[in-house]
């Protein structure tokens, strides 16, 4: 049976499996802040809104949830292949929406690679519309100097 519970430290390496089985750290979604470091950042800034799916103490499925103050965002929402299609990204999904509203968040965006056909499917099935009218952008900086 599935269980979703919040996102822990003691998660990474289970996430990381996640994100192998899904090809997210090959097409790019992985990157330089998403080592153990970033993710920890990451859930101290956002303790409560995080969640992974876990299957006999397996992890299953995640969703890195947070927000600035007023607007939401997704990352990382993934499910190992094997687990896909019954519903634990729905669930996921809820929970991390339910954990932003207790925190007075009313709009959570996220962004998705155009060519994820099946990603694509299920964000609109979950009633998240594409804006048109938006590019979205992205810096790194060097902050070793």
């Amino acid at each position: 049976m599935i269980k979703i519970r919040l996102m822990s430290m003691n998660d990474f390496d289970g996430l990381h499996q996640v994100w192998i089985s899904t090809g997210q750290e090959t097409n790019g979604a992985v990157c330089i802040d998403d080592n153990k470091e970033g993710i920890e950042k990451y859930l101290k800034r956002n303790p409560t809104t995080s969640f992974v799916a876990v299957d006999d103490g397996k992890i299953v499925g995640c969703i890195m949830a947070g927000h600035d103050g007023r607007r939401g965002f997704f990352h990382h929402v993934s499910v190992a292949k094997e687990y896909q299609r019954k519903g634990i990204g729905k669930q996921l999904v809820a929970h991390a929406m339910d954990a932003l509203r207790k925190e007075g968040i009313r709009k959570v965006a996220l962004v998705a690679f155009t060519d994820n056909d099946l990603g694509n499917r299920f964000w609109e099935e979950q009633g998240f519309t594409v804006r048109k009218d938006l590019y979205y952008r992205n810096k790194y900086t060097d902050i070793d100097n």
